[in-house]
């Protein structure tokens, strides 16, 4: 095949069908005659279409994962080739490239070998596929995107096919006659198992799963059935102790777990243990809901049950929700320690998503250091609901949280806790390993059911469960009929029980955030829902002030305007912003809190939009799992569906 040396030689390709693959495109030999890579030319909006495509094949079906991003801003080069990037995404199939499929070892403190590393035994292991691609957005031609694919084959670094149906030593009984069980239908059984529902219905489900690839057929649920049995049995055999010692566990599941570590510091004489523990999945969701959002911080140093603390970090779903997005274990809460750790999570989730940042952060202990955060990260935003000097004096600083990311978070620690401080698990509270087993295994697989369960629909008990979950949400279930205020001085209000009517609980200090109840949950120092329930009503209200928050942000603002700025100009931008932001927010307040959306929606402005910007309309929320260039490499698809009927209707769209 003749070389092209310029990319301007090579056409660009746009296939008709909504998803393509490499199958599809005509590749081209670029660069010398030393060094060349097969290579194709695509509009860039299209991108996310080919990733679908590539996942989708029939002998080796799997998912392309971020491996390596860089960005470059515009204007940043004087000179240039034609194939510098703007953008560049190294993606890697998601069965490589490591292999930890590999054969068991010999122990540090024993002498015999333990297959504790059987290949069926782990259904989520790579592989050590070497298929991968690398994406450029050009730098002289933004519109186009670049294709270079190093290598198409789904095999190891031995030739051999190391994944799909092809694979003869394919995870699962029978594998290699049945169609590939995808990463969510393996996560979902395995999930399932972990939280202890019964076999019949993770079977089931399981079966659901595996029917949308290949249909009813009796052999393959037989199969199907083996498969559930196995997975179930292992997991049950399974244990935390890799080792007789802690520590040598530890450093065998760092050494078997490394692309779900983001940070490891082994302890010595000068540096503290530090283990930071993000799997994949979470990475996705800190990517997808901490992008120009918030971050909170989960602590257990109050709690000496544990061998070392325990740091969550916690993003907002959707329903406003907490996912634990990673795990920092480490007795240190030093400025060195806490950048080093810090630093490491930002970068990883910047290589996967270039431009990838936060707005805030959150911490529930006024004694945290703050200026590792400050120098990574946007601060700060306190959740408190003590009283102490330590807290007022930090409060005067830093603004408060509201009730409803408060009640999220403490949501979090009520799972967590029921989790680690079974009474049947008292005796291994001390041992880092079984730490790391609960939250890798039981809590990650109980929240990505949760997402799961309301994503797809399913699982109805835990999707219920799941909305629930918050105080937040179970005072929403409280009518307004339900509470009664004090006549004369409104010190204290009265909320009546929905499940007895004749119990009636006693808030004090209504319109606070500082207001307690004399309910059992409010007692041991928690965020009860009567409390939240009569603050919601209080808001309304002029004769109570606003929220503690919203007076936190009303000072900022105020404090904002009145800095004095050498550049007039950039005043003047930053309280352009500032309105538009006020803006945003009245409205979002008037359209929580009316009865008619129509009259609201008069009132907003006509805005007049383009064809190509209506189409983004509808995309499914599947697509957020998908990379941050998922929403322009839909619309292309969402344009074809579109029925041409559409294109007589008017153009007016309301901001």
């Amino acid at each position: 095949m003749e070389i092209v040396e310029s990319l301007q030689n090579i056409p660009v390709q746009d296939p008709p069908e909504e998803e393509f693959s490499s199958a599809d495109l005509a590749w081209t030999k670029f660069g010398t005659s030393e060094r060349h890579d097969d290579v194709a030319l695509i509009p860039y909006e299209r991108v996310d279409t080919f990733i679908i495509g590539e996942c989708s094949n029939v002998e080796f079906p799997t998912r392309f994962h971020i491996e390596r991003g860089r960005k470059r801003p515009r204007g940043s080069l004087k000179e240039f080739k034609s194939d510098e990037y703007l953008e560049y995404k190294l993606y890697w199939c998601s069965f490589g490239p490591e292999n930890y499929g590999e054969g068991g070892t010999v122990l540090p403190s024993r002498k015999y070998r333990l297959n504790t590393r059987n290949r069926a035994a782990r259904p989520q292991s790579m592989r050590g596929c070497t298929c991968h691609f690398i994406v450029k957005r050009l730098y002289a031609r933004p519109s186009l995107a670049l294709i270079i694919y190093n290598d198409r084959r789904h095999v190891n670094k031995s030739g051999f096919v190391c994944h799909g149906p092809l694979d003869r030593d394919a995870i699962g009984p029978g594998a290699k006659k049945i169609p590939y069980i995808c990463n969510e239908i393996q996560q979902q059984t395995m999930s399932m198992i972990y939280l202890g529902i019964p076999e019949e219905n993770v079977l089931e489900k399981h079966i659901e799963g595996i029917q949308r690839y290949c249909g009813s057929n009796a052999k393959v649920n037989s199969l199907a059935l083996q498969y559930v049995q196995k997975i179930g049995t292992i997991i049950k055999r399974s244990t935390h102790e890799l080792d007789l010692d802690d520590q040598a566990s530890i450093r065998m599941w760092v050494e078997r777990n490394k692309k779900s570590i983001f940070f490891y510091q082994d302890s010595s004489e000068v540096e503290p243990f530090i283990l930071g523990i993000q799997t994949e999945w979470q990475l996705q969701q800190m990517i997808r809901f901490g992008h120009q959002s918030l971050i909170a911080a989960d602590l257990t140093f109050g709690i000496k049950r544990l061998k070392y603390p325990l740091c969550t970090l916690l993003v907002f779903d959707s329903r406003q929700h907490v996912l634990p997005i990673a795990w920092v274990i480490t007795r240190s809460s030093a400025k060195p320690d806490v950048a080093k750790w810090m630093k490491a999570l930002l970068d990883r989730a910047s290589s996967a998503e270039p431009g990838w940042k936060i707005s805030g952060f959150m911490i529930d202990d006024a004694a945290a250091e703050i200026d590792p955060i400050r120098q990574d990260v946007l601060l700060y935003i306190l959740r408190n609901m003590n009283s102490k000097e330590m807290w007022l004096s930090t409060m005067r600083s830093l603004p408060l949280a509201s009730q409803e990311a408060s009640g999220a978070i403490e949501a979090y620690h009520v799972k967590l806790k029921a989790k680690l401080f079974d009474d049947s698990h008292l005796g291994a509270l001390q041992r880092v390993d079984w730490l790391v087993h609960k939250l890798t295994t039981e809590l990650h697989s109980s929240y990505w059911l949760d997402r799961y369960a309301d994503e797809s629909d399913s699982f109805q008990n835990v999707k219920e469960e799941y909305i629930a979950s918050t105080s937040w949400n179970r005072a929403l279930q409280i009518p307004d009929s339900a509470v009664t205020f004090d006549d004369k001085d409104r010190l204290f209000a009265k909320v009546s029980s929905q499940k007895n009517t004749s119990v009636t609980h006693i808030v004090w200090n209504p319109g606070s955030e500082f207001a307690f109840c004399d309910c059992a949950w409010s007692l041991q120092g928690n965020l009860c829902k009567h409390v939240i329930k009569v603050n919601m009503i209080c808001q309304d209200h002029e004769s109570y002030q606003p929220s503690m928050s919203f007076q936190s942000f009303k000072e900022i603002l105020t404090n904002l305007s009145r800095k004095p700025m050498d550049d007039s100009i950039s005043l003047d931008l930053s309280m352009a912003w500032t309105h538009q932001m006020l803006d945003q927010i009245r409205q979002l307040v008037e359209l929580n809190g009316s009865n008619d959306i129509r009259a609201v929606v008069d009132k907003m402005p006509v805005k007049w939009v383009s064809k190509k910007s209506r189409t983004s309309v509808g995309i499914p929320s599947s697509i957020h799992a998908l990379p941050s260039s998922s929403r322009n490499g839909l619309k292309h698809v969402a344009a074809n569906k579109k029925n041409p009927k559409r294109k007589r209707l008017s153009r007016l769209a309301y901001s």
